[in-house]
């Protein structure tokens, strides 16, 4: 079952530049990066209380992230996350229905050792979407 949003997820080209970009314009605070070097990248996290926005960097050229900053060299929104109470019944539950469900639902896990998967964009409007089994931090 999905719970909520957890956070919205931008490409940018350089962490460190986006960090001081959107302390100056908006005030936010970027917390300290992180990498998660099974999806090659460099992550962050500003934290709004009831969602996050999560900043990410390609560590290397052969990184979704650097496919996609291909096509956005300035960066921009790569794909929102859902809280989910269980990845796999949830994985399986959509993809009874015909959703596609990228990756190995329930082995893929996220930065923080959450399992998390993902909804093909052709099957939710042409938004990329993760699905993450919520724990409270």
């Amino acid at each position: 079952m999905i719970t909520g949003l957890n956070h919205v997820s931008i490409a940018v080209p350089s962490l460190e530049a986006a960090a001081e970009r959107l302390k100056a314009l908006y005030g936010l605070a970027v917390g300290e990066p992180r990498v998660n070097e099974e999806q090659g990248i460099w992550l962050a996290y500003i934290d709004l209380g009831n969602a996050r926005i999560e900043l990410m960097e390609p560590t290397g050229a052969d990184s979704a992230i650097s496919k996609f900053l291909e096509h956005h060299p300035a960066g921009g929104i790569h794909h929102f996350c859902l809280n989910v109470d269980d990845v796999v019944a949830t994985a399986t539950g959509v993809a009874a229905k015909g959703v596609r469900v990228l990756g190995e639902s329930g082995e893929t896990r996220n930065v923080h050792g959450e399992r998390i998967a993902f909804v093909h964009p052709k099957d939710f409007y042409g938004a990329l979407v993760e699905l993450e089994e919520h724990h409270t931090r």
